[in-house]
């Protein structure tokens, strides 16, 4: 009898972390709430006219999904996409991640909404509630980006039973595409719904600064150092080759404007020592790192299989002692 596929079902639904299953709660129960009292949204959701009163909705609208198609999308990515992240930032960074990426959305959000309103002078983007988990997600999007690496699998040197290897390598190249291609989706879908103003700006600012903060400033647990200066984690490597060389010098300007005096933090605390880069300042450093996410990866996916083939193999010997 042969085991099943790696990323069957069974085994996709399964091994979620402590955390992450606290954080569904968080969702679910925060989804009941506004159900049962409708008047919750005006306190819990960002409303820019009524920021400035009730500040806390900077950090409560992130958790608020007001339909019950967003809170089972949500809570199925957070778990799904949690388990991958969370071993290889630690529970500590993980969380840290989804506080501070949510409310710099928030931020950026309400700003938006108040710079369109004395642009255009319509009330409703003043007025317009604005919630869900869209833009964590897209940040997690964003982090599966940076811990797989963008390997170039020849099949040529694989033997057919490597199915495993297989997968993950396509895991790991359509996973470097995935920001760009749900954030072009979601733009794209925008121009035929009324409402993509409730959702777009928090999947482009959740992308955006998710990124900034994991470039920068994200603590690796490993070297307690922070952010990713690879090449391959660029803003650029977000957008085919070709728009590359247009992309970089425009991006290089911004990186001056935002990061400079952060840069030079950076060498003022000595990343660099005798001339020489302290680990996790260089690009060799960041694909080491990206080999440790795509090994965590690979022994999770054989734990699985090994999990389910010997379910199998126990149903299979229930089933020849009944007979």
């Amino acid at each position: 009898m042969s085991s099943p596929p790696i990323l069957g079902g069974a085994s996709l639904f399964t091994g979620f972390t402590r955390l992450c299953k606290g954080l569904a709660v968080v969702l679910v129960a925060a989804h009941i709430v506004v159900q049962i009292f409708p008047s919750a949204v005006n306190y819990l959701a960002l409303i820019p006219a009524r920021t400035i009163p009730f500040a806390w909705n900077l950090l409560t609208a992130g958790y608020i999904e007001q339909s019950i198609y967003g809170v089972v999308a949500s809570t199925l990515c957070l778990l799904i996409m949690g388990k991958l992240l969370e071993p290889v930032w630690g529970s500590k960074e993980f969380l840290k991640f989804i506080f501070i990426v949510n409310f710099l959305i928030s931020v950026c959000v309400f700003i938006t909404a108040i710079s369109l309103y004395y642009i255009t002078r319509q009330e409703n983007y003043l007025y317009m509630p604005i919630s869900g988990f869209q833009g964590i997600l897209a940040g997690f999007l964003v982090g599966t980006k940076q811990i797989i690496p963008d390997q170039e699998l020849s099949l040529l040197r694989l033997k057919a039973k490597d199915v495993s290897y297989i997968l993950l390598g396509a895991v790991s190249n359509a996973m470097q595409w995935f920001p760009s291609l749900m954030l072009l989706i979601a733009i794209v879908i925008s121009f035929f719904t009324a409402e993509s103003a409730k959702y777009l700006p928090t999947i482009i600012f959740g992308t955006y600064m998710s990124w900034i903060y994991l470039r920068y400033f994200h603590r690796k647990p490993e070297t307690k150092l922070r952010g990713d200066p690879s090449d391959d984690f660029a803003f650029s490597s977000f957008f085919p080759d070709f728009l590359r060389p247009v992309i970089d010098p425009i991006a290089s300007i911004f990186h001056r404007m935002l990061c400079g005096r952060f840069e030079t933090s950076i060498e003022a605390h000595g990343y660099t020592l005798g001339g020489a880069p302290l680990p996790g300042s260089d690009p060799i450093e960041a694909s080491r790192r990206r080999e440790r996410g795509a090994r965590a990866l690979e022994e999770r996916l054989a734990a699985e299989r090994l999990a389910t083939a010997r379910s199998a193999e126990e149903l299979k010997k229930d089933a020849s002692e009944n007979v």
